[in-house]
């Protein structure tokens, strides 16, 4: 198992609380400094990590190398758990952020919580490192690349017999081509994690999503 990968098990383990709260802490330490840990980026779920690391990677960075290790939250209310875990009485890193538009007022209000000042608009997120998909990763992902692409790289991943027989779904036939495609990514556990690379990897690097590429600027 990679360093930052036990190191990720570690970090939740420890964020989770309960019973071993201090041996959990103890262990995502030693798995930090194991893995050479400098910065975490928080991010809602898998696909997000994906999608970082994919585009990191076509980049040329290795975020591991860097030292920069993205945690995925397991939803955004857990936000105040790991921003505690990466604090002074934690981890004590900086710590830089992803989430999706409906999901940032509680970014914003534990990040006020935690002495960061007022948070009133995105530009305010963006300087502490945080930013906001609009309306989510696979919303910006689609629109980047354009939804008849989208369509071409469902065919790629053979999931375009199903994509079809998706839209044929009387709750889907009034919505354009991108509301469909949207809300298929999120009708099998796993695939949005699946697309989030496959999006990334065809992504034209001048047409990457802002929040992606402002995140990873910035760390």
């Amino acid at each position: 198992m990679k360093a930052t990968t036990s190191f990720r098990r570690a970090a939740v383990a420890w964020a989770a609380g309960g019973e071993g709260g201090a041996s959990a802490a103890e262990a995502a330490r030693a798995r930090a400094a194991d893995a050479g840990v400098r910065r975490v980026v928080l991010v809602e779920g898998d696909s997000d990590l994906v999608a970082l690391e994919a585009l990191a990677e076509r980049r040329g960075r290795s975020l591991d190398a860097e030292g920069v290790s993205i945690l995925p939250l397991g939803g955004a209310m857990s936000i105040g758990r790991f921003l505690a875990l990466c604090g002074p009485a934690g981890l004590d890193v900086p710590v830089a952020g992803l989430c999706d538009a409906g999901e940032a007022h509680y970014f914003r209000r534990v990040l006020e919580r935690t002495g960061s000042g007022p948070q009133h608009t995105r530009a305010d997120l963006e300087r502490l490192g945080f930013f906001v998909c609009d309306a989510d990763l696979e919303d910006e992902l689609i629109r980047s690349l354009r939804a008849e692409a989208v369509v071409d790289i469902l065919g790629e991943q053979g999931d375009l017999r199903s994509f079809r027989t998706f839209q044929k779904q009387p709750a889907q036939r009034e919505r354009g081509l991108p509301r469909q495609l949207r809300r298929f990514m999120g009708t099998r556990s796993g695939r949005k994690a699946l697309y989030a690379r496959a999006f990334v990897e065809h992504l034209d690097l001048d047409r990457v999503p802002r929040p992606l590429d402002g995140l990873l600027a910035h760390v």
